[in-house]
């Protein structure tokens, strides 16, 4: 089984291109991109449902079918877009959008993670792990240097899928607020440890240093620098497993899109 994980900065490339794309330009990015990622599961970060900057698509949807993946999900973490204008999701807005319980969204913009798989998927699952009340300058940067912005922290979320084979797979995007990500990664790994299976984490943590495992059963399968993509220097992109197990990690495939690498492993 092939897992990969990447942070896909709603498929922008690098540098980046205009402030929004037409749809053509869109499906096409997304196409290529389907090529790099191809793998039974694919865990992602950053995606975009009907925003302007990438086509006014559904990515994860799109990419799935350009994967020939029946299995899918896609939970909202913001209506919006982050960076310009957002809001959090109202009590009675669904989260969680998935193959099985797709709904119109009618002509809302919004933006979260996605899970991918070519494997049959017996259940999803969803938490919410809230967020930062306070935000922090961030460095923003591409190939030609960092730039500091103040950014408001976004509601964080997790979705799981119970796979067929016996393994369940979980994604997230944590926040990049200290202390706040290490609370929600404490958070999402109780949670995941009481769905069935064999379990594995994967997603853009934010967090440096092998911390995601430290003083803890879990390891990481992977062991790669992802960030910034140009030249990487941290690991804040991880697969980690609360159980023993035979993985090869791969080494990261370089492109033209997201500021991160993607991480993939094989699990023998």
């Amino acid at each position: 089984m092939r897992i990969i994980s990447w942070n896909l900065l709603h498929g922008q490339s690098l540098p980046p291109a205009e402030s929004s794309q037409d749809q053509a330009l869109a499906s096409a990015n997304l196409r290529e991109i389907a090529k790099l990622i191809s793998a039974d599961v694919i865990a992602l970060q950053e995606v975009d449902e009907n925003q302007s900057r990438s086509g006014e698509i559904s990515q994860v949807k799109e990419l799935a079918n350009n994967l020939g993946a029946k299995h899918w999900g896609f939970a909202r973490c913001v209506i919006g877009t982050p960076g310009v204008r957002w809001r959090k999701l109202e009590l009675t807005e669904e989260k969680l959008i998935t193959n099985e319980t797709e709904i119109s969204i009618g002509l809302q913009s919004s933006y979260g993670i996605g899970l991918i798989s070519k494997i049959p998927v017996k259940q999803w699952h969803l938490i919410q792990l809230g967020r930062s009340r306070i935000g922090l300058p961030l460095g923003v940067g591409s190939e030609k240097g960092m730039r500091l912005i103040y950014v408001k922290d976004e509601p964080r979320l997790a979705i799981a899928a119970e796979l067929e084979n016996g393994f369940t797979v979980a994604v997230t995007h944590l926040s990049f607020v200290p202390l706040v990500n290490l609370y929600q990664l404490w958070r999402v790994k109780r949670w995941l440890g009481k769905l069935p299976g064999k379990h594995l984490l994967t997603g853009d943590l934010n967090l440096p240093f092998n911390l995601p495992v430290k003083f803890s059963k879990w390891r990481s399968l992977s062991a790669h620098k992802t960030y910034p993509s140009w030249d990487p220097k941290i690991a804040f992109d991880y697969i980690l497993a609360d159980f023993e197990i035979s993985a090869n990690p791969i080494a990261p495939l370089r492109s033209k899109f997201s500021d991160h690498l993607p991480v993939t492993i094989e699990i023998n």
